[in-house]
């Protein structure tokens, strides 16, 4: 199971290895091509599980003035 992130930045917002550093300390991994950040489960994640990352990943950006997409794919 895998989530995928995509980010939008903002001119007035946080540098983009600004969010990288904050990203990859949670344990994405960056990524080209369609997302630019994958973070990998190793196993099966519950929507609860889904949902705290979720809430990780706002609250780790949060003041960057970026906006990003996370999908989850793959598992139950």
């Amino acid at each position: 199971m895998k989530s995928y992130l995509i980010i939008w930045f903002n001119s007035e917002g946080g540098t983009p290895s600004e969010v990288n550093k904050r990203l990859t300390d949670m344990g994405f991994r960056a990524m080209q091509g369609a997302y630019d950040y994958v973070y990998d489960w190793g196993a099966n994640a519950s929507i609860d599980d889904i949902l705290q990352i979720g809430d990780r990943v706002q609250l780790t950006l949060k003041g960057l003035d970026v906006t990003y997409k996370i999908e989850t794919v793959g598992g139950r």
